[in-house]
């Protein structure tokens, strides 16, 4: 399986070029089916495991499913050297009788400094492991100064509690704020952020923050230690079950133009539309490192194989141009 690499101060970390998201296990996912998605990614030669500590809590769950499940599938296999873990901290609930929302009051915990320390310390007891590889910010604390969650996260990596720090859910001059304060300030810096992206695009003119934008490219074009992890990139079924309504964000008048094309290229290329969208994903001049879901053992084999597919040059200027 191709790779990356994920760099902060001295550590770099070789990574699979399709990450597993874990979201639903131990929720939607039973154990078993989840346990058998994990062998058969690892004996396919995947190497990184994507969750949360908030996964899945909205499913019935208390919020560390999915960990737990990925700390018994370690503990059972003994492979822990081998993945690369990421995990998340910052969008559990704040008040659990209260639910979480993406507009104010959102009731997410939030980034302050003992409270991310004291969850990540849990993570790390959760998944049975002695560091976290990559930690992500999960939603941005704007209430917070960057100063203050450059340093927490850099901190964090000085001391081996972290491998890499990343940010999910920002704006692209608040990563660069934070990456910039932890190098004028000597703790590893942020070596990834973790956005969502698809072939599909945002509604024009869209502020969303949680969207790879024209802007975050440039800035990783110039920063190639940066990497960008590509989450929902299947966009929740929709490219599988053209039947399933597409979310208001993507809903416009140059959606029906975008899926058109992707449906001629992957008839072109004898791909499925997934397949296309993570091959677009991975070849882009700035490549996007996608988290793929995988809820049976029959999508996990669908998402692996865009590994094989090539896009050509021509192909891939009709995809970038509908």
């Amino acid at each position: 399986m191709h790779e990356f690499t994920l760099t902060s101060g001295d550590t770099n970390l070789s990574v699979s070029a399709l990450c597993l998201g874990t979201m639903f296990m131990g929720t939607r996912t039973d154990p078993d089916t989840s346990f058998a998605i994990l062998d058969a990614y690892y004996e396919a030669g995947g190497r990184f495991l994507d969750t949360a500590n908030n996964y899945n809590a909205w499913l019935d769950g208390h919020g560390r499913d999915s960990e737990e499940v990925l700390g018994r599938w370690l503990a059972a296999r003994g492979v822990r050297d081998e993945m690369t873990i990421a995990t998340k901290v910052g969008a559990a609930k704040k008040d659990p009788a209260l639910p979480l929302s993406v507009t104010p009051p959102t009731n997410y915990q939030g980034l302050e400094a003992s409270l991310v320390r004291r969850e990540a310390e849990q993570s790390l007891r959760t998944l049975g492991v002695e560091r976290l590889d990559v930690y992500y910010a999960h939603v941005d604390d704007r209430e917070l100064a960057i100063e203050e969650i450059a340093g927490t996260f850099g901190e964090l990596a000085k001391a081996g509690t972290i491998g890499v720090g990343g940010m999910s859910n920002t704006t692209t001059w608040r990563f660069a704020q934070a990456r910039a304060e932890a190098q004028r300030t000597g703790v590893p810096a942020f070596g990834v952020i973790q956005q969502e992206s698809t072939y599909l695009q945002p509604r024009p003119g869209s502020r969303a923050s949680n969207f790879v934008n024209g802007e975050l490219l440039d800035y990783v074009a110039a920063h190639r230690d940066v990497t960008i992890v590509a989450y929902a990139p299947q966009s929740q079924g929709v490219y599988a079950n053209p039947a399933k309504p597409l979310r208001p964000e993507l809903d416009h008048a140059a959606t029906p133009s975008r899926l058109a094309v992707l449906d001629q290229v992957a008839e072109e290329l004898g791909a499925t539309r997934n397949q296309v969208v993570l091959a677009w994903l991975l070849g882009g001049d700035v490549p996007q490192l996608p988290v793929f879901g995988a809820s049976s053992l029959a999508q996990l084999q669908e998402a692996l194989g865009a590994l094989t597919v090539e896009i050509p040059t021509e192909l891939r200027a009709r995809l970038d141009a509908a």
